[in-house]
């Protein structure tokens, strides 16, 4: 059997109308008389449907790409990176982008925070690490759970998700931490993913006891040992479950509105809560 020129892994015998090349039941565009490939539509040479309609999906909606891990490649370089640039420039640059409340800090000048309008620190602090032992579980925990969560949001909904929970991670945070305790890493995003893997493995009825043993691991750390930002997890995570019950199980015909409005909405609430504190502390 030919296998379709699209997908080298599908044997079909159906050929495209207009090229004749073999195209699979994913490939094929309904046209006035038999099937056409997309490329033919996409180049106006047949009068089938739009050729975004036969575009692959992911289970969430998003476009299938050539590399579908490049976002988790991406974030990991970036935390690499970010903690290359700690190490270089010591605890000045760390103190400088931690999350922070409010608070006096020795290498910096007159009080710094989130409070005296250093909002940035929300971000910034999602890719800072306190040590190699921190970075290095926080980046074999997105590229475990990270690169298959891409493959099945695709990316543009899978760097939603992680952005989201991590904000709502450091959101929370400052709302319930002291306003003088430092809090970095990337964890709160990575609870996220949690949360929305679990979301996801229960949408396709997958065995959900090594998820839920995972996340109980993780949050007995996350409650057990010291010195660890159980609110960054706790905020995370809730907002990784909320988002990702909006991925994937979204009705189809309006399910971008869905999807990208919860990541409005938690964006939202997320701010609601640095609002508030920011009113408490000033």
């Amino acid at each position: 059997m030919p296998v379709c020129y699209r997908h080298p892994d599908r044997e079909t015998g159906v050929r495209c109308t207009r090229c004749e090349r073999p195209i699979c039941p994913e490939c094929m565009v309904s046209a006035s008389v038999g099937f056409q490939c997309p490329d033919c539509v996409r180049g106006g040479s047949g009068t089938g449907h739009a050729p975004q309609v036969s575009r692959p999906r992911t289970l969430a909606g998003g476009t299938v790409t050539a590399d579908p891990r490049l976002l988790t490649k991406v974030l990991i370089g970036i935390n690499l990176a970010v903690f290359l640039a700690q190490l270089a420039a010591g605890d000045r640059f760390t103190n400088r982008f931690e999350l922070i409340g409010q608070a006096y800090t020795p290498l910096l000048d007159g009080v710094q925070g989130i409070a005296e309008g250093q909002y940035y620190r929300l971000l910034t602090a999602m890719f800072l690490h306190g040590g190699y032992v921190h970075i290095l579980f926080n980046m074999l925990s997105l590229w475990w759970i990270g690169g298959p969560l891409e493959v099945a949001l695709g990316r543009a909904r899978f760097l939603a998700l992680y952005f989201v929970s991590g904000l709502a991670g450091s959101a929370l945070t400052y709302l319930l931490a002291a306003p003088n305790q430092p809090s970095l890493g990337a964890s709160g995003a990575i609870f996220g993913l949690f949360g929305a893997t679990a979301v996801l493995m229960r949408r396709l009825n997958y065995d959900m006891r090594p998820i839920i043993a995972l996340l109980v691991i993780n949050l007995i750390f996350t409650f057990g040992w010291s010195n660890i930002s159980w609110q960054a997890h706790i905020g995370g995570l809730v907002a990784g479950v909320v988002t990702g019950y909006a991925m994937v199980h979204a009705p189809r015909e309006r399910r971008s509105l869905m999807q990208y409005g919860t990541c409005a909405v938690v964006l939202a609430l997320s701010v609601a809560l640095v609002l508030v504190r920011t009113a408490q502390l000033t």
